[in-house]
């Protein structure tokens, strides 16, 4: 849920773990025309004051485990159905956006609402490894 401001990496190669949701606007599918977009955007945005109203407004991290719930419930990736969670994985294998803000949220952190060519996030970084 795609969740951001994580410390970019000095080397190209690392690696992230991390879990995202994502509210697919069907624009870069060519579905739907007009309104799917806008409700995707007002989806991604409920999801995000679910995060805040629960952890973030008290500076907290969200627990994994709740993020992945919340991701279940309001994500239309098909990876949704199981948290969200992308697993680890290289730099460039993700499109622009995405692995920009993928690699610049911080380790434990929950990124704002964002637009891919994809749809909406939210990301919670997990890990990075090299």
């Amino acid at each position: 849920m795609g969740t951001d401001s994580k410390p970019k990496e000095s080397s190209g190669k690392g690696k992230g773990k991390q879990a995202a949701s994502g509210a697919d606007d069907g624009a870069s599918k060519g579905k739907g025309k007009g309104g799917k977009s806008s409700d995707a955007k007002g989806k991604i945005n409920e999801a995000y004051k679910k995060l805040q109203d629960g952890w973030l407004s008290n500076g907290d991290k969200v627990p994994p485990a709740e993020f992945a719930k919340i991701a279940a419930e309001y994500s239309e990736c098909p990876s949704g159905k199981k948290g969200s969670d992308l697993g680890w994985f290289p730099r460039g294998k993700m499109a622009g956006p995405f692995q920009d803000v993928a690699f610049s949220t911080p380790i434990g952190a929950t990124s704002a609402p964002f637009k891919s060519t994809h749809g909406y996030h939210i990301i919670l970084c997990k890990g990075r490894k090299n």
